[in-house]
């Protein structure tokens, strides 16, 4: 994976939380998982296409989600409704649409799909990329931590 279509996302996500959560956001230290890993319990999902293939997750508890949508809408969630699902998906629109401008700008083309959300105990995500994907763990103080979790390759 080249950096070059790391760093978008990381800047990003850290822009974007800042903004929308208006509080400190710090980043963890970078690491590789396996091309299969379990989530957290809510995952949105965003796919690649184009110069690049691959795809990228934004990986919370259920407890974060309820938390960062509440912030997000200035209300309190208690349950994952519909509400706080479009949330989450629209957080990670804001996140991939800020790092595909930066990509673009450097002379990357490509696509993505919209945000795909998963939710849920005991799940796993795998990919066929063989790549490793990249973990950017995003500190949200007393609201938890998303890990964007990043998993690109350029088309061969």
């Amino acid at each position: 994976m080249r950096v070059e279509y790391i760093n978008p996302f990381v800047e990003s996500a850290f822009n974007v939380l800042k903004e929308v959560l208006n509080s400190d956001v710090k980043r963890g230290d970078l690491y590789l998982k396996s091309a299969s890993m379990s989530i957290m319990g809510v995952a949105a999902l965003v796919g690649l296409a184009g110069d690049v293939e691959g795809r990228v997750l934004f990986d919370m508890t259920k407890e974060t989600a309820l938390a960062v949508a509440g912030a997000m809408n200035s209300e309190t969630f208690t349950v994952l409704d519909e509400l706080a699902k479009a949330t989450i998906q629209e957080l990670a629109n804001m996140i991939t649409a800020q790092a595909v401008t930066k990509l673009h700008d450097l002379g990357f083309k490509f696509d993505l799909t919209p945000p795909a959300l998963f939710t849920g105990e005991n799940m796993e995500v795998s990919n066929n990329l063989k790549v490793e994907a990249l973990i950017v763990p995003m500190e949200l103080g007393p609201i938890g931590k998303i890990e964007v979790n990043v998993a690109i390759r350029e088309r061969v």
